[in-house]
C-alpha cells in the first residue's frame, strides 16, 4: 500500500498537463488500475485480513483521487496565470461594426406625410380596424349592391349560426374614421386618417393588407380650389420637387360628388421615375367634394357645411418615392432589399414625439 501511495502521489506531483494526469488516473484508480486490481483480491482474503486491507485500499483510492483533483485545479490556475501574463486587450481600439436597423419605408412615408399635413393644419385621427357595416359602407353612401360589399372583395368577420348582429368587416379603407371623427368632433374639421386596411386582392400592386391615408376638411366655404392647393402642396413637399402639375379627371366615388381621380405629371429616365417633369401622367389618388349624405351621416348639417376628401395609398407613395417596383416586397422577410434600394431612416419627428433614426 505504501509503495502504491508513494508511486502515484509522486507521479501526480510531477504531471505537467491534464493529459498526463488522466493517464495516471487510469493507471491508478481506473477500472483496470492497480488499486482496482488490489480491491479484487479482497475476496481471497480471510475476514480478518479484509477488515484491515479493505479500509486501507479505500483510503488510498480517496487520497489518490483528492490528489488528482488538487493537481488538476493547480494546472488550471497555472494556465490562467499564463494567459493573463501573455494575453492583452487594447481597450482604445474601436468596436466592431454593428448592423444598423432602419425604419420601414411604409412607416417612414407615414411619418413624412403626417408631418407635411400637420404643417397644412391637419390633425391625425385613428379608428378601429374591425368596423361595423354601417361605418364602413352605409354611412359612406355605399349601396348594398356595390361590388366592394361582396365577400370576394371584403373580409367579413365570422358569425356563429343564429348570431343576427350586423356584419363586421376588416375595414376596406380609413374613411370610417372620417365618419367617427365627424360624429365626435362636429364641424369645422380638418383631419387625416392614416392606417392599415384590408381587401381580398394580391398581385404586384395589390396586397390583402395595405396602408391608406385619407383626408377630410369641412367648413362653410371650402371648395375644389382648396382641395387642389392642398394636394399640390403635399406632392411638392413629399416628392421634394419645386413645381408639380396635377391633372384632375372626372370619376365616381359614392362618398364624394363631384369626384376626381388625380394624376401627376412624370417621366421615366433609364427606369427612374421623375416627378413633376416629362410628358407622362400617373394616377396617385382619388378625391372630391364630400357627398351631402356622408356629411349628414356624420351628424353635421350639409346645408351649412361642405368640404373635400381624398384617399392616397401610402404603400404606393413609398414605392414611387423609393423606387420599389413590387408592393409585395414590403412584406418580404428578407430585409436585404432595403439596402438594395439604398433605404435609410430620416432624422425627423415621428407620431410618438421622438425622432425617426
Amino acid at each position: 500500500m505504501d509503495d502504491l501511495k508513494a508511486k502515484y502521489l509522486g507521479q501526480i506531483a510531477e504531471a505537467g498537463d491534464e493529459n498526463a494526469l488522466e493517464a495516471i488516473r487510469v493507471a491508478a484508480v481506473g477500472k483496470k488500475g492497480e488499486v482496482a486490481l488490489k480491491m479484487r483480491e479482497l475476496g481471497k482474503m480471510t475476514p480478518e485480513e479484509r477488515q484491515v486491507a479493505g479500509p486501507a485500499l479505500n483510503a488510498l483510492k480517496d487520497e489518490i483521487n483528492s490528489a488528482l483533483v488538487a493537481k488538476k485545479a493547480g494546472l488550471a490556475d497555472a494556465a490562467l496565470d499564463e494567459r493573463l501574463r501573455t494575453e492583452w486587450l487594447d481597450v482604445t481600439l474601436p468596436t466592431r461594426a454593428r448592423g444598423q436597423g432602419s425604419i420601414h419605408p411604409v412607416s417612414q412615408a407615414t411619418e413624412e406625410l403626417t408631418a407635411i399635413f400637420a404643417e397644412l393644419g391637419f390633425s391625425v385621427a385613428e379608428g378601429p380596424r374591425i368596423e361595423n357595416d354601417w361605418h364602413n359602407f352605409d354611412a359612406l353612401n355605399i349601396p348594398g349592391h356595390h361590388p366592394a360589399r361582396a365577400e370576394m372583395d371584403t373580409f367579413y368577420m365570422h358569425r356563429a349560426e343564429g348570431d343576427d348582429r350586423p356584419p363586421h368587416v376588416l375595414r376596406t379603407h380609413t374613411s370610417p374614421v372620417q365618419i367617427r371623427s365627424m360624429e365626435k368632433q362636429g364641424a369645422p374639421i380638418r383631419i387625416i386618417c392614416p392606417g392599415g386596411v384590408y381587401r381580398a386582392d394580391y398581385d404586384q400592386t395589390h396586397t390583402p393588407m395595405f396602408h391608406q391615408v385619407e383626408g377630410l376638411a369641412l367648413d362653410k366655404d371650402i371648395s375644389m380650389a382648396n382641395l387642389k392647393w392642398v394636394l399640390e402642396e403635399f406632392v411638392k413637399a413629399f416628392f421634394e420637387v419645386d413645381d408639380v402639375e396635377l391633372r384632375f379627371r372626372a370619376s365616381h366615388f359614392p362618398f364624394t360628388e363631384p369626384s376626381a381621380e388625380v394624376d401627376i405629371r412624370c417621366s421615366w429616365d433609364n427606369g427612374q421615375l421623375k416627378i413633376g417633369e416629362g410628358d407622362g401622367w400617373m394616377e396617385i389618388l382619388g378625391s372630391g367634394m364630400v357627398h351631402p349624405k356622408v356629411i349628414a351621416a356624420g351628424g353635421i348639417d350639409p346645408e351649412v357645411y361642405q368640404g373635400f376628401a381624398f384617399g392616397i395609398g401610402i404603400d404606393r407613395l413609398a414605392m414611387l418615392k423609393y423606387g420599389i417596383p413590387d408592393l409585395r416586397a414590403f412584406f418580404d422577410s428578407d430585409l436585404r432589399w432595403l439596402r438594395h434600394y439604398g433605404f435609410a431612416a430620416l432624422d425627423m419627428p415621428n407620431l410618438h414625439g421622438g425622432l425617426s433614426r
